[in-house]
């Protein structure tokens, strides 16, 4: 790749290829979930469905839209798309339960899918691995700090194949992350609910480092942002602290808000009864896959 692999707002262009693969991904989603919500009623919510979609759009403005093309002039903006594509698509995309729609497949299918999963040992083995709260969180946290390492960081802004793993690493570590805190309908879960307000507030501190040394180091952290266009008049060193206060306090509120939210249901009486009508309706869509599939080979 050249070198100089830089992008300015004035040249954005309406990305064609990435509009329709999120067009294809939308409606994949939507034949699943009109296909599931009457016989789930109690799990396929209209709220997910908007979840769901909400996390496409956000996707779509972080790599199409005039946004993305700003991130090599400011700073700011480069925390912002990384910021989006954590702890705005990921949960939203998890909070719409896209493997529900497993069971939306043609019962054959269904009924391979899992059998495979479950007959392979070292599939069930990594599967617990990218479950597990331990590496969901030094996975997040490994992504957040490695990508920002001034080296690491003028890579990706040389570099448009590897600007773009950048951002999808962002997109996998955001999954992986919120996977332990959403709890997905279709994992088992191993570990105490208590545990998630813990595991949310511990994933703060490594981003609070992060942001206090980029307000308070005194110097240009990445120099490409030295020879960048100066928009809204900022200063290299304004935009790096203003990217820096806006990293401390959006995570605060993306990590410490639901962790406080949890809470509050877990000390609920009736968050027992809502996840027991959960699992519930998600034994009965299993065994409708499952009768589905025995039914077709008969």
């Amino acid at each position: 790749m050249s070198s100089g692999f830089h992008t300015h707002s004035h040249s954005w262009a309406f990305s064609l290829p990435v509009t329709l693969a999120m067009a294809l991904v939308a409606l994949i989603y939507l034949c699943g979930w009109f296909r599931l919500r009457n016989d789930c009623p109690a799990l396929l919510l209209p709220w997910r469905l908007m979840a769901f979609l909400g996390g496409l759009l956000f996707f779509w403005i972080v790599m199409v839209s005039p946004l993305a093309m700003l991130d090599h002039d400011l700073l700011t903006v480069h925390m912002i798309n990384h910021l989006v594509l954590m702890a705005v698509v990921a949960p939203l995309v998890l909070a719409g339960a896209p493997g529900l729609l497993l069971h939306a497949l043609p019962a054959r299918f269904d009924s391979v899918v899992q059998n495979s999963v479950r007959s392979s040992a070292s599939a069930q083995r990594l599967l617990r691995l990218l479950q597990h709260p331990v590496f969901c969180w030094l996975g997040a946290t490994a992504t957040v700090i490695g990508w920002h390492i001034p080296a690491v960081f003028q890579l990706a802004m040389r570099s448009r194949w590897w600007h773009d793993a950048e951002y999808a690493s962002f997109l996998v570590a955001g999954l992986l992350f919120w996977w332990p805190v959403f709890q997905p309908l279709s994992s088992a879960r191993e570990w105490p609910r208590w545990s998630t307000p813990l595991y949310l507030f511990l994933a703060t501190l490594p981003c609070d480092i992060l942001s206090a040394f980029l307000v308070f180091c005194g110097r240009v952290v990445y120099p490409s942002y030295l020879s960048a266009p100066r928009l809204f008049n900022l200063s290299p060193m304004q935009d790096q602290q203003c990217a820096g206060a806006l990293m401390w306090v959006s995570v605060t509120f993306a990590y410490l808000l639901p962790a406080i939210v949890i809470t509050i249901r877990i000390l609920s009486p009736l968050d027992a009864h809502s996840q027991q009508a959960e699992r519930v309706a998600l034994q009965r869509l299993s065994s409708r896959s499952l009768n589905g599939s025995q039914a077709e080979v008969l």
